[in-house]
């Protein structure tokens, strides 16, 4: 066994040209020292019957031991306004919001608060779900309570007001909706004092309470949605201050107003804005989720960009992570003679006798005016961000009857079940509930990396083991490129493979895929399940993508009604099937099922024996079985699979050569296959619970082949690549980099 997790690190960015400088920040509880050199990543997939880890170093100025320290992670999103202004001094403060708790009675919660040491004031949830506002001056405190706790997840405005005249604390909750067990409306007055405590150093924060401290600099965080923020400088009644909180835009010229926040506006950015006088924005940490429906939605609209004032809330989270915040540790500017590729600072020592190996990945990506190579392959950053640090098989509760067997625990699962602070991925739920719909690459990841999780990441790494073997060349392009770029990342090559699983694709990366091959770029699509799900990239974080759940596609969460469009860009989320753009009008094939229990082979089509496409069969005979092996369930058509299908889109020209459709009872279809529910729907039954494969040609000499399989990849290293996956793969790289025309297709293209 070896020690993957005893230190950590992450690489700051994540992607990095040659010339361009990379920072690594490392951190580790329990060692002092590591041996660190750069590597460049061939294959991370340490499955002992494949090619096993291998790795080159390439020789780097950093290369030698580092000293290590441990640096703590603060989960938990919040507001901040770092220096707010005509706070101190009052004699009296109204507080109003609208609140939809997600958590009440997991411990204490903070609504909005400005806290120093023991004094100042914050307005929350006590530990047992009840509304309190409490007051302190470092000698005394004053505290009102709610008699009954909060709901979840229903809607109620509640305030909270301090009279210095009358020198009393006063708590109101009134439920949206009190009707049928649901009303928790009440007024409580107590004593309080006659004025608050003046704080001029503490800051004033939305969904925590500041500590005072470096470390954790925040506690006490809000899991739930907070819509409109108001305060006010003068004791409101209940009626006056709803309709403070009520206004989107509260009336002009109050002086008395210190801050109405509307969470409605820079809905992509990291600044909630204040529409009062002061103008006291406040700066967002942690990514909590935003163009949120708010307590005034009235399912009229599924678009923030159509009534943004409908989605004036933010939910926070107590868990929400989005960066570490670690300082470097090693810096290096990337060599200019290094090739593009997958790359990793890794991480020797011992340990209590144990071998310690720790990986930081990162990406090298080609320089614009060097060498390219005819081949790219594409590394599908989205789609690893989108599983970072997945927990999903400990967390759902029908993972073993999913998989069919036991699951087997890795030392990264169990090390990600005690250490939630580094942030789950976008199949999870936080502790509330509420599925996680955005990830980033500012924390370490233990599934994207050599020794990890061999989905995605380490399945993707066999293709380039196998290129290696072949001696082949190739550049690598990320995700993130193509979305930046468009295509002018893809348009140098002759030749673009996408892997095992390029699931996650944002709006400007389809696009370009579509330019690449209507501009007669050629791409073998090696997977399954991919070109599925539509996400956008946050518009200046990097390495940062969101992803909206809708009712629709296989997930493991749901979001709330009204929500399914993305805060980053507005566009709506969900399936790009569901946006109009089903993965089988780019390559030919689309998600139709999983297949978890075994991987099944493929059989030959009479489309196959057309002497148009003999050169992809060459060395593979008329009734051979095709990838009756592999390291995924002893198959190459398995774990997920893609099948033609005109009505959504396959083209007239696509040539169906070869189809996996015996995959017995643990093929299950996707829902959105489903149109009604009924027997015989499982792969033994179901003829459309297939992988296919496929060849057709596109505009000015281009071509499209798929698999439809992400054990594809999976099954190359088979015999030491001796084998008709290999062939195949191989037929058809060798073919599509050769720069003539596919002769025959002149009327179909």
């Amino acid at each position: 066994m070896t020690d993957t997790n005893a230190v950590l690190g992450y690489a700051t960015p994540l992607i990095v040209s040659p010339g361009e400088e990379i920072a690594f920040r490392l951190s580790s509880a329990v060692l002092g020292r590591a041996e660190a050199r750069i590597v460049r990543v061939r294959c991370a997939d340490p499955d002992p019957a494949g090619p096993g880890i291998r790795v080159a170093a390439p020789g780097s100025a950093i290369d030698g031991t580092v000293p290590l320290r441990h640096q703590p992670i603060h989960p938990g999103s919040f507001g901040i306004v770092a220096d707010p202004q005509g706070l101190d001094g009052l004699a009296s403060l109204s507080v109003g919001v609208f609140l939809w708790p997600t958590t009440p009675g997991s411990g204490e919660q903070t609504i909005l608060s400005r806290w120093s040491g023991a004094a100042g004031w914050r307005f929350g949830l006590d530990g047992q779900g009840r509304l309190c506002f409490e007051v302190a001056d470092g000698a005394r405190r004053w505290i009102v309570t709610a008699s009954r706790p909060l709901l979840e997840r229903e809607w109620v405005f509640v305030g909270a007001v301090l009279d210095g005249a009358s020198a009393t604390l006063t708590l109101i909750q009134r439920s949206l909706d009190p009707q049928a067990g649901r009303d928790r409306s009440e007024t409580i007055t107590a004593s309080g004092p006659a004025r608050l405590p003046d704080t001029p150093s503490a800051p004033l924060l939305l969904a925590a309470t500041s500590t005072g401290r470096d470390s954790p600099p925040t506690d006490r965080h809000l899991d739930g949605k907070l819509d409109r923020p108001r305060l006010h400088a003068v004791a409101l009644d209940e009626a006056p201050l709803r309709a403070l909180v009520e206004a989107v835009v509260p009336a002009p010229g109050d002086p008395d107003l210190l801050a109405a926040w509307d969470f409605s506006r820079g809905i992509p950015t990291d600044v909630a804005e204040d529409v009062g006088p002061r103008r006291q924005h406040a700066t967002l940490h942690q990514l909590p989720a935003r163009a949120m429906t708010g307590a005034n939605w009235d399912g009229r609209t599924q678009s923030w960009r159509e009534a943004p004032w409908l989605y004036g809330a933010i939910h926070f989270h107590a868990d929400d992570m989005a960066d570490c915040g670690w300082t470097p540790d090693l810096t290096l500017t990337i060599p200019t003679v290094w090739r593009s590729g997958y790359y990793s600072l890794e991480l020797t020592a011992e340990h209590r006798g144990e071998r310690v190996e720790s990986h930081v990945p990162f990406f090298i990506r080609p320089a614009r005016d060097g060498h390219r190579e005819p081949l790219a392959v594409v590394a599908s950053t989205a789609t690893y961000l989108a599983y970072a640090n997945s927990a999903l098989r400990l967390d759902q509760v029908h993972a073993e009857a999913m998989l069919e067997g036991l699951i087997v625990l890795s030392r990264d699962d169990v090390y990600l079940q005690a250490h939630r602070e580094l942030g789950l991925s976008t199949y999870d739920t936080h502790a509330d509930g509420s599925g996680w719909c955005t990830s980033t690459a500012a924390r370490p990841i233990l599934n994207m990396r050599p020794r990890g999780n061999v989905f995605n990441y380490g399945a993707d790494s066999l293709l380039l083991d196998w290129l290696e073997t072949e001696g082949i060349g190739f550049d690598v392009v990320t995700d993130e490129d193509i979305h930046r770029q468009g295509l002018s990342a893809l348009a140098p090559y002759r030749c673009v493979i996408t892997a095992s699983h390029p699931e996650y694709v944002s709006k400007e990366m389809l696009d370009a895929f579509d330019a690449y091959q209507r501009g007669g770029g050629r791409h073998m699509y090696l997977g399954g399940n991919g070109f599925y799900w539509r996400i956008a990239f946050h518009p200046t974080r990097p390495h940062t993508i969101e992803i909206r759940r809708g009712a629709v596609g296989l997930r493991t969460w749901e979001g709330e009604p009204g929500e399914g469009c993305l805060a980053f860009t507005g566009e709506p989320s969900g399936l790009w099937r569901a946006n109009g753009r089903a993965p089988q009008r780019l390559v030919g094939v689309g998600f139709d099922a999983q297949v978890f229990d075994r991987s099944g082979w493929y059989h030959r089509l009479p489309d196959s024996f057309d002497p148009r496409v003999a050169f992809i069969f060459e060395g593979v005979g008329a009734e051979e079985r095709i990838g009756d092996f592999g390291l995924r369930g002893g198959g190459a058509a398995g774990i997920e699979v893609d099948r033609a299908d005109a009505t959504l889109g396959s083209p007239p020209a696509l040539m169906l050569l070869a189809t996996c459709d015996r995959l017995g009872y643990g093929g299950i279809p996707a829902p959105e296959e489903l149109r009604t529910l009924h027997r015989g729907f499982t792969g033994d039954q179901n003829a459309r619970v297939r992988a296919d494969m496929t060849f057709f040609p596109t505009a000015k000499g281009g071509a499209v082949f798929t698999t439809g399989s992400i054990a594809w990849v999976s099954a190359l290293p088979h015999n030491g690549g001796a084998n008709n996956v290999a062939r195949i793969t191989g037929n058809v790289l060798r073919r599509f980099l050769d720069p003539a025309p596919f002769k025959g297709f002149e009327d179909r293209a």
